[in-house]
């Protein structure tokens, strides 16, 4: 099984990780990317991506400074623990323990815009490209195009490995759409949150992306690897409704 998640804008280096980190598969990859990033001027990366100038000067600094690291240092540390958000909020993986993390590292797996794919000790540098920003490179107009089916390879070899069948997407549809259409056997599961307000259930993006976490951390906690198990999800006031759900997405609500 692996659980796909997004990776989020806002990244937090002073946490102190002396976990055992791993490096990005990708590394060459997004290289290749800052290459590119690092040829534009701060207000051209304000125009690609949207940003304010006080953003776009930063992440400029950051692609002029950026090298693959595969060492731990004050600005290369583990993905799981630098991304922060609503995701990640309810995810509070700072608190994981030995078991939990080791857990992690087998069956959680972060989408990203420079990384393509990342396991939760992967170290990462701090950057800024989201998967749906429109970089031209020698492979297209866009990251999507740059990806290909790479990240679809990498999904599908580890399941492989682990023989089984089973992805649960709790990422955004501007990041699960890089891994493009799946083989149709395999099993992908991608759940919908929604919280009841003016007098109906409705996804609310801040509570939907803190439900993706909360899932997440309870199937790491509990050791879950069976689909059939997610309708027992019913944290933060979440409860499965079958009458809304099917196969292929299992929806909670909460009152």
């Amino acid at each position: 099984m692996l659980i796909l998640l997004s990776p989020a804008k806002t990244l937090d280096y002073s946490i102190d990780s002396k976990s055992n980190h791993t490096a990005p598969q990708f590394l060459n990859q997004s290289a290749k990317l800052i290459k590119i990033l690092k040829q534009k001027e701060p207000k051209d990366i304000a125009s690609l991506m949207g940003l304010s100038d006080k953003l776009a000067s930063l992440n400029f600094d950051r692609y002029q400074s950026w090298k693959a690291s595969k060492v731990l240092s004050d600005d290369a540390k583990p993905s799981l623990l630098v991304f922060k958000g609503d995701v990640y909020q309810g995810l509070s993986a700072d608190t994981f323990n030995t078991k939990q993390l080791k857990f992690s590292q087998k069956h959680l797996r972060i989408l990203s815009g420079l990384y393509g794919i990342l396991k939760p000790m992967d170290l990462i540098k701090p950057y800024r490209l989201e998967m749906g920003t429109k970089l031209v490179t020698d492979k297209g107009k866009n990251l999507y195009e740059f990806w290909g089916n790479a990240i679809q390879k990498n999904i599908i070899n580890e399941l492989d490995e682990q023989k089984s069948d089973l992805v649960i997407n709790l990422a955004s549809k501007e990041y699960f759409s890089v891994i493009g259409k799946m083989p149709e056997h395999l099993n992908v599961v991608s759940p919908a949150f929604k919280d009841f307000k003016n007098g109906k259930y409705k996804i609310i993006s801040f509570y939907a992306k803190r439900a993706r976490g909360l899932m997440a951390r309870w199937l790491i906690e509990n050791n879950i690897k069976d689909f059939e198990r997610l309708p027992e999800f019913n944290v933060d006031g979440y409860y499965y409704c079958p009458k809304e759900s099917s196969v292929t997405e299992p929806v909670f609500l909460r009152d």
